[in-house]
């Protein structure tokens, strides 16, 4: 079965600690209704750096990465179909990119 690369990329960090549990909350249904594609369930990601041919920029870029989550599915439809549910898009604070991971 194929396997998914999902890139997400903004989201909302919560503030206070009824946020945190919500959040929290969130995640770990998402996680455990998803649970038999996830691969690796990831992690939020810190600070990145764009590097191109003539500069290092302590950026991300226009959209910067925020988290990542590998995932087994059918195809790009059912991967998409995961991802619908995920928390950041349900709450409208982010998205996520999906790309196939190609084995080499």
């Amino acid at each position: 079965m194929p396997k998914f690369m999902f890139a997400y990329h903004g989201g909302k960090r919560p503030e206070s600690e009824e946020e945190i549990k919500s959040t929290m909350a969130a995640w770990e249904k998402w996680m455990t209704d998803n649970q038999k594609a996830l691969l690796d369930p990831g992690n939020p990601v810190g600070t990145s750096r764009t590097v191109t041919d003539k500069e290092i920029r302590d950026d991300g870029g226009p959209n910067p990465l925020s988290g990542y989550t590998i995932v087994d599915a059918a195809d790009i439809d059912a991967a998409c179909a995961i991802a619908k549910s995920n928390p950041m898009v349900m709450d409208g604070s982010g998205s996520v990119e999906i790309a196939e991971i190609i084995q080499m």
